[in-house]
């Protein structure tokens, strides 16, 4: 009975960290992507990525899907 005590909570102690992180992420606002103009070829580094979305105008930039595209970003 004990080791049940101790799993259960345990399981409650997961589900708070859970719950408190994703309202951490919730506060922070939406971040708005939009395919980058001047990045040429495919994106294998989110930090070229990030500098060349820099100059375009947006606070960053990072490497996304299949094609591996450079994606830029900032907070909407």
């Amino acid at each position: 009975m004990e080791r049940k005590a101790s799993s259960l909570g345990f399981f409650f102690f997961l589900l708070i960290i859970i719950f408190s992180a994703q309202m951490v992420v919730q506060t922070e606002g939406r971040v708005c992507q939009s395919k980058s103009h001047m990045f040429k070829g495919a994106c294998w580094g989110d930090h070229n990525c990030a500098l060349v979305c820099r100059n375009e105008g947006f606070s960053g930039g990072r490497c996304r899907g299949f094609r591996r595209r450079c994606f830029c970003t900032k907070l909407c």
